[in-house]
């Protein structure tokens, strides 16, 4: 799947997903159920990841 977005819905998105991360960490901390905890675990992967591509491609846009 391809998804284009301006400069400013990236900008946004990027900062949404930021937010959640941090939200995730303070979750992951104060979570002691096991199975919740590796699901939120797994979201926090996926938002780093996404994170981490969005990033790459505002670099590549910039060059």
């Amino acid at each position: 799947m391809e998804l284009t977005l301006s400069a400013q819905e990236q900008q946004l998105l990027e900062a949404i997903l930021e937010a959640r991360y941090r939200v995730l960490q303070t979750e992951i901390a104060h979570t002691d159920h096991r199975e919740f905890k590796q699901t939120l675990r797994e979201h926090e992967k996926l938002i780093e990841s996404i994170l981490t591509r969005l990033r790459t491609a505002t670099m590549a846009k910039a060059s």
